[in-house]
């Protein structure tokens, strides 16, 4: 990761211009305090686990924080204190999380401007990026192809070298068999009975043939971990590919399609988030409430100024008022249909508040 954070830090900035700061949040693979001096130069903000052994705190030094974030409410016991690494030179905030364990979490931050609370639920909430692409994979089908043209593709674009994992497969072959021949040869020394063969000179020669093929065993796997050394693991495309055109799949149409599938999971979202204090199993049901009600049956009625949207009622009545009254917190935003003065108006066909 610290070797790909500065790559993909240099790709974000050139999208997001020169001044504007981003925050990045990951785990303990980034670790890098020389990594983290650059990152802060560069505009860039970081969220992540201190790495290495650290000094527990007296319990008696933590808070209690309660805070409602994206919704959910949350509550942790945290210790905020300024810390200092690199002999100094690297200034940090450090938010430490106390379980009911007693466990001790420490989060180290550039960011001064936010609650330990908000610093907090962004690390342990980090997952959610994961679980977004899961679900567009899901729902959305974003690896979905989308057309089979090709392009041409840039010939010095760094991939695995096909050569060296082919033997960097052998060697784990090499030593899979190395390993089960040193495990006969063990369980033979243990198993050897001191009144058949009382010298280790003894022992050896009994098993003379084992022995002669560890020996080349562990000979094989020297010459194939020399092979492996002196092979490079990313090369050039075109050198994995000798001989052949260097292409790819078209990617506009990919990137237009992934922006309107990214935009659909938004609008999900803002719904979500106006239904959720009308429905009491938002965690568990809510996405696919909305689903429900994106895929169902509606009639459409226009009028001299309004454009009338009858949804069908859904499968339990508690689910039908959920929908009405998000029906009337969107009828309160006055929507335009797109490309017309007609306003929006939703209801649920025989559902009323």
């Amino acid at each position: 990761m610290t070797k790909m954070l500065p790559i993909i830090l240099k790709e974000a900035r050139a999208i997001l211009g020169p001044r504007r700061r981003l925050t990045i949040i990951f785990d303990r693979g980034g670790w890098s305090p020389k990594l983290f001096v650059k990152f802060i130069a560069d505009g860039f903000d970081i969220i992540t686990y201190r790495k290495g052994r650290v000094r527990h705190m007296s319990e008696k030094r933590f808070v209690v924080r309660t805070a409602t974030l994206d919704g959910c409410s949350v509550e942790y016991l945290l210790n905020d204190q300024p810390i200092r690494l690199l002999k100094g030179k690297l200034r940090l905030r450090q938010v430490t999380r106390l379980t009911d364990t007693g466990h001790q979490t420490p989060i180290l931050t550039s960011r001064w401007d936010i609650r330990d609370i908000v610093v907090a639920y962004r690390m342990f909430e980090r997952w959610r990026q994961e679980n977004f692409f899961k679900y567009l994979r899901q729902e959305y089908e974003i690896d979905a192809l989308v057309d089979y043209q090709v392009e041409p593709d840039d010939p010095a674009r760094s991939v695995p070298n096909p050569a060296w994992k082919k033997v960097d497969r052998e060697v784990k072959l090499a030593r899979i068999a190395l390993a089960k021949l040193e495990k006969t040869f063990g369980t033979a020394a243990i198993d050897n009975s001191e009144n058949r063969r009382k010298t280790m000179r003894g022992f050896k020669i009994a098993y003379g043939k084992l022995g002669k093929q560890i020996r080349t065993a562990r000979s094989r796997v020297l010459k194939l971990q020399a092979q492996r050394a002196a092979l490079k693991k990313r090369v050039p495309i075109t050198e994995a590919v000798k001989g052949q055109e260097v292409i790819k799949l078209a990617t506009e149409r990919k990137h237009l399609t992934n922006i309107l599938k990214m935009v659909a999971y938004q609008i999900e979202s803002d719904l979500l988030n106006l239904l959720r204090p009308h429905y009491a199993r938002m965690e568990d049901e809510g996405r696919t409430l909305i689903q429900t009600v994106l895929q169902s049956r509606a009639s459409i009625e226009p009028t001299d100024d309004e454009l009338h949207v009858t949804l069908s009622p859904l499968s339990s009545p508690h689910r039908s008022k959920a929908v009405a009254a998000l029906c009337e917190v969107l009828n309160k935003n006055h929507i335009r249909f797109p490309g017309s003065k007609l306003r929006m108006h939703y209801k649920v066909a025989g559902c009323s508040l």
